[in-house]
Formats: C-alpha cells, structure tokens, sequence
C-alpha cells in the first residue's frame, strides 16, 4: 500500500482496502527499515501520526483530496509542539509555539504527519550534506547526494517512507533533490503559499510546495496550500484555479520553448539528451517547440548569491544566544556571548552566508554589489515576461550536472553553487517551476527535466508535465533499495 499516488491511495481508503491506521503503520515501518541507511528524516512523529489518523478513520469523511494520506515537512517548517530545527546545532532543541499557515491548510484537509525531513542547515546548500544531522543518502545510490537543500523530502518520497512532503525552494532547492531523486517537484510562484511559520533564509526568495510521486499529486497538493493568507502579506489576492482541469494528456495547442542558454557550456551531455528526448515526446504530443533566447542567465548565480546572502545574513542576525536557541555556557560578557553563541551554533556555510551578506550590504560596497544585483534581477524578470509573450512554456534541465558522490564538492563552494545555475533564475524572477521525472544516466542515475512558466501559471506546468507523464515511464521506475 505504500507506493501508491495520493489519489490511488485515497480511493482505497474510500474502498476500505486498508484503514488509515494501517496505512499509516505501514509507512511507520518502511521508515525504521530504510532510514537508518537514507537519513531521510530528523524528527519522526509516530504518536502524533497515529492519533491523527485514528481520527480520520473514526470520522469516515475522504472528502478532502489529502484526507488520510501521510505526509512529512522539511524541518524549516513550523510545527506547534513538535522540534523544528532547520537542521542547524542553533535550532537543536526548538519547539514552535506555533504552525505554519501551510502546516494548519494540511491539518485542515486531512494529512498526516509523519515527521520532519532532513535538509542543509537553514535550507543553504545543494547537496544535503551541510545539514547538523548528517547528509541524507540518495536512495538509487547511497553514495550520492540526494541533492539540497529539499533533500529529505526528496529522498523520503522516492523511497516510498511518504505520499508526498512539502520542501522550500528558495534557489532551487525543491527542483534541485526531485531532478535527482526521481520524484515530481513544484516551485510554486512566489506569492502563491503562505511562507508564515518557515524558517527564512532569504525573504524575497523563498517558496513551499509539494514534492510528490506524480504531477497530479501535485496539482492535488498545491490546491490545498495555495491562496492569500491574512498572515503572510507577500501572498497575492490571486484566485486559486481548479488545477485538476489542466491535467490534459496532449499538448495541441501549446507553444514550448527551450532556452539555448541552458542548454550549453557546462550541462552534461547525459542530461540534455535525456531533456532533448523528452522535447521530442512533447513533439508527438501536439506541441510546437520554438528556441529563445535569455541572455542574462550568465549572471544568475551572482545576482542570487549576492541577493540571498544579504538578505540571509539579516533574516539570521535574529540568533543572538538571547531569545532563543543556542546559547554559549562559555562566555559571561554580552559581546562574547553573541560570537561564542553564533560560532558554535552555525556550520560552516551558514557563517559563510553570513560574511558574504554583511559584506555586500556594507558601507562601500552596498551600491556596487547589492544595489547592482537588484538592478539585474529585475532585467531578468523583465527578459522572462518577453520570453512568454512568445511561448507558454519553457523546457530545460533541472541540474546541468548529474547527481554527485557525497564528499565530491565539499570543499569547492563555487563548484557547488553552479549546480543551482538553471534554478535561480526562476527564483530570481518569482515565477513558477516544475521538475519532473525524465531519464536515468547509463549509471543509473536520475535525470528531471525542467517546466518554467509566468507568475501564476502553475496549470500550464501540471498540463505539460501530466501529459509528459502519461506518455512516458520515467515516474514509475524505482529505486532498489
């Protein structure tokens, strides 16, 4: 029962094939059996859970699209009573007063929580191994990296331990872990879900969405998080469609474009052929395929760099050693508190945000690096408006790179942020983003193709990746663990 869709497993449920006690037991075991190898999770919920779907099956009701289904969060999110940790040593032992928005919408349509899944320290990195608690393990080689910083999630999806999870994306971070794990991943348009009660790495960036085992799982997912929120003021009074109605299996009609920058210098031979491949299949389907152009992406990764480590370098001045969190025992000066509190707290890429940060936004330096890479943010956001004058869509690698051995990057900082230069740029533009399965190398090794559209056009990607979907295999393929 545990490698079912959302909608499958939910029929089932209605069917009484299984109580949701059962199912969730289920899942309940296939984490103990698997996670001591993966490092999917850092905090399991198994009482709550229980509880939870106890009650589902007391009341009966499977009216929700979510009703008794299990689910996980990445561990940014906040769960009121539960440790969130955001896999940094200064979070170790907090426990929210509080919920996310998104956590009560879940609540609200019937999930279960399984538990917190494991990601790189405050959500920097693309790897998963800049995490506390231990790098996650891909589970179709546990000798490479699941991917950052949704790595949990990712991981926890593919190796059935989850129906789905819910992971953040603030440079790729969700796109990134389900190109390499083979699972379905969705950056929603900034704006879209509330981001009240996650953790902030950098404000203007960051998006939740759902990490799934299908496209329709997505759609059903993103129905129930989506819309304004009363406490979050960057959502957008935008209505949310009934995104069910867009998942058509063909494409007539619909105009594809394939961005020639993403797919030069740099991105392995592997992969854009297995995205050339897919484009072909989109061919069959109806689509027209055009080429376009986006000049600008050569600065994607110092704009976002520059931008989200500023902007992280704040949101992180909150950990002091005072309110909360960490707190040194080795100091009795208030000076020395904050630097010994804040030094044995933070890893080692979190500090280097941190510096990075303070330094663009400093005296000196603000005009000639912050203020500059704001100015390109928004030519590049300008460039995609053009771009989809012309197309409804874009198609492209995730990654230009393949999943990497755990260890291989660690000690290049710069090697490792050019893994995200196919994903920020839709970050840097708040548009939205999907990543769907579409390949394995000749190692066998996971390849996702990328589905990019306007702000507020989630259906056109859950059209294009639901009819991809039913026309390949990719999405049933599993790994042997």
């Amino acid at each position: 029962m545990i490698d079912l869709s959302i909608k499958k497993t939910q029929i089932a449920l209605r069917d009484k094939k299984f109580t949701c006690t059962e199912l969730t037991q289920s899942y309940l075991d296939r984490i103990k059996q698997t996670d001591e190898t993966l490092n999917a999770f850092i905090t399991v919920t198994e009482e709550v859970a229980l509880r939870q779907a106890k009650k589902i099956d007391e009341a009966g009701d499977f009216s929700s699209p979510l009703s008794g289904i299990p689910m996980n969060l990445k561990d940014v999110i906040c769960t009121d009573g539960i440790k969130t940790t955001a896999a940094s040593k200064m979070l170790e032992n907090f426990t929210p007063p509080y919920n996310a928005h998104l956590y009560d919408r879940l609540l609200d349509g019937g999930a279960i929580l399984l538990g917190k899944t494991n990601t790189d320290e405050f959500t920097m990195g693309s790897s998963c191994e800049n995490s506390y608690f231990g790098s996650s393990r891909n589970p179709w080689n546990t000798d490479y990296v699941p991917g950052g910083s949704s790595g949990g999630p990712a991981v926890s999806v593919a190796a059935d331990q989850s129906v789905f999870s819910i992971g953040t994306d603030t440079g790729g971070s969700i796109r990134q872990p389900a190109s390499f794990c083979s699972v379905v991943g969705l950056k929603p348009t900034y704006g879209r879900v509330p981001r009240h009660g996650c953790i902030p790495y950098a404000s203007s960036f960051d998006t939740s969405g759902p990490m799934t085992k299908t496209v329709e799982d997505a759609a059903l997912v993103l129905q129930v998080i989506a819309g304004q929120s009363m406490k979050d003021a960057t959502t957008v009074d935008t209505p949310v469609p009934d995104y069910s109605e867009f998942l058509k299996e063909d494409l007539t009609g619909m105009t594809l474009g394939l961005p020639k920058e993403y797919f030069g210098e740099g991105v392995e031979k592997e992969v854009s052929d297995a995205v050339m491949e897919a484009v072909d299949v989109m061919k069959k389907l109806g689509a027209t395929i055009v080429e376009v152009s986006l000049p600008l992406t050569k600065y994607a990764i110092p704009t976002y760099y520059i931008l989200a480590k500023s902007e992280a370098s704040t949101n992180l001045s909150r950990y002091d050693g005072i309110k909360y969190g960490h707190a040194t025992d080795q100091a009795k000066e208030l000076e020395e508190i904050y630097m010994k509190s804040r030094s044995e707290g933070f890893g080692d890429e979190v500090k280097r945000a941190i510096m990075l940060g303070t330094y663009a936004l400093s005296a000196g330096y603000y005009d000639a690096f912050y203020l500059k890479a704001a100015k390109v943010r928004a030519l590049m956001k300008q460039e995609f408006e053009e771009v989809f004058q012309k197309c409804d869509a874009l198609i492209a690698p995730v990654s230009p790179i393949l999943p990497f051995k755990i260890g291989e990057k660690s000690n290049d900082p710069m090697a490792m942020y050019m893994v995200d230069v196919l994903s920020t740029p839709i970050n840097l533009a708040g548009i939205c983003g999907l990543s769907v399965p579409a390949g394995l190398s000749a190692s066998g090794l996971p390849i996702g193709m990328q589905i990019v559209s306007n702000q507020f056009e989630e259906g056109k990607l859950f059209q294009v990746g639901h009819a991809f979907e039913k026309a390949t295999e990719w999405h049933l393929k599993k790994p042997q663990l």
